[in-house]
């Protein structure tokens, strides 16, 4: 099953790093990588880039509304992402812990919903089929 493991920190605090622990924060993470990339664990990540650069899009009345920002202000923003596959939540659980992320924020686990494609029996190929 995959899991979403959402980093959320605080955006502000890598420019508040020294050289020498920002160099420190790139290598704990491509370490982390590369051991769920070993363990076959690893489907995607990305970094974001800060929430000035993000823009938000809701419908409302059937007309498009684009706002500047993120929706949400608080004090940790979404700052990236690691899309895995674990047996089970216990598994995604302790990829979770090991993350450095969690030692300076917050990582949100969350099961992902199967994507049905056109050929493996969504509801668009069970009603083409019928």
């Amino acid at each position: 099953m995959q899991y979403l493991l959402m980093l959320f920190a605080d955006e502000t605090a890598w420019h508040r790093m020294s050289s020498a622990e920002q160099q420190r924060g790139v290598a704990a993470y491509q370490a982390y990588t590369e051991a769920l990339k070993e363990a076959g664990a690893w489907v995607g990540s990305n970094r974001l880039q800060n929430t000035n650069t993000a823009t938000t899009v809701r419908v409302a009345d059937g007309k498009s509304q684009v706002l500047d920002g993120p929706y949400a202000d608080s004090k940790e923003q979404l700052a990236g992402y690691y899309l895995i596959e674990a047996a089970d939540l216990d598994a995604a659980l302790s990829w979770a812990a090991r993350c450095p992320g969690a030692s300076h924020g917050t990582i949100e686990v969350r099961p992902v919903w199967p994507t049905y494609g056109a050929t493996s029996g969504s509801p668009a190929a069970a009603a083409t089929a019928a």
